[in-house]
């Protein structure tokens, strides 16, 4: 891959690197979908990370030009979205 390929993550080819992973984690890893599956598992979780981090940035972003988002309305709408009863105090 050149420097000037522009991917989304999960598109383009593959390419193969080097990770370093606590012997705990790859354990759990392997045993959750096995020794050939370990790289489609790390790819799957980049890219949920990637994902997360987009949204924190758009919260972010969102916070800087209107301020925090009020805890009691997140949660009512949490409460409407998974049907369950909105938890007083909640925190958003």
């Amino acid at each position: 891959m050149g420097d000037g390929d522009d991917f989304l993550p999960g598109d383009g080819p593959s390419s193969g690197i080097s990770v370093s992973l606590t012997a705990g984690t790859l354990q759990a890893i392997r045993e959750r979908v096995g020794r050939r599956g370990v790289s489609a598992y790390l790819e799957r979780a980049a890219q949920r990370q990637i994902e997360r981090d987009n949204l924190d940035e758009l919260i972010a972003d969102f916070e800087k030009a209107h301020g925090p988002a009020d805890a009691e309305a997140v949660a009512a709408k949490r409460a409407k979205l998974t049907g369950s009863a909105p938890e007083s105090g909640a925190a958003a």
